[in-house]
């Protein structure tokens, strides 16, 4: 890595956004350093300073300038190193739309409902988030049939921006289903997502960077224990 390319992300080892940023760097051919954080514990200093607003991960910090937010790191990988491998964000104005438009879908109503879900101690609400996230998941259904033209993924032939959206998640469905022996991408409803996300995570570009099903399953284990502990009853 050259002088005028140092590239470094802040990151932890099992969450989805973080893997969308190391996707979007192997799909670039993007050379970088990696710093895990405990945001359990003690955020590190770099943290704090590169993301004094949120204080989350992931950031990308490309020549000491910090850029946070998942989506947005993806879409800056994209563009500044456009010259490598295929464009992650269509190249049509309206199918870029289309993309970001299913993405906060995706982040703004789709996985929020499936947290409310997995975590909250009301039946009812549980109840809820769970009819919630697999009306999401029909409608995402449709999507994929819509944008991705009869092709592969969502991005066409190659891994696009709704893919790693989208996709970022795929372990932690598998980890569920490990772990509580629930489907939530079912062949039956949604065959279209359920072909798609066996795509995406035996794709070169994908399956070296995601991290264990069996080690993600432990930690979600620990983390709804957490998650029960404070959760409102109601």
């Amino acid at each position: 890595m050259g002088e005028e390319e140092k590239v470094k992300l802040l990151g932890t080892w099992y969450s989805p956004v973080v893997l969308r940023a190391k996707i979007a760097l192997r799909l670039k051919s993007v050379d970088y350093d990696y710093v895990e954080e405990d945001l359990f514990g003690s955020k590190s200093e770099l943290l704090l300073k590169s993301n004094p607003v949120y204080k989350k991960v992931p950031v990308l910090i490309h020549n000491s300038k910090p850029v946070c937010e998942s989506l947005n790191i993806v879409e800056y990988i994209d563009e500044t190193w456009s010259s490598s491998g295929p464009s992650i964000l269509p190249s049509h104005p309206h199918d870029r739309a289309l993309a970001r438009f299913w993405s906060a879908f995706v982040d703004d109503k789709w996985f929020p409902a499936l947290m409310t879900a997995v975590v909250t101690k009301s039946e009812d609400a549980k109840a809820k988030g769970m009819e919630e996230m697999e009306e999401g998941l029909l409608q995402l259904e449709d999507a994929f049939i819509s944008l991705s033209k009869g092709k592969s993924f969502f991005g066409g032939e190659t891994i696009g921006f709704m893919d790693i959206c989208l996709g970022s998640f795929l372990v932690f469905f598998k980890a569920r289903e490990k772990l509580k022996k629930e489907k939530i991408l079912d062949e039956l409803k949604t065959p279209s997502l359920y072909r798609w996300a066996n795509r995406f995570l035996s794709d070169e570009m994908v399956k070296n960077v995601v991290p264990e099903i069996d080690r993600v399953a432990k930690f979600i284990e620990k983390f709804e224990v957490r998650a029960q502990s404070v959760a409102p009853k109601s």
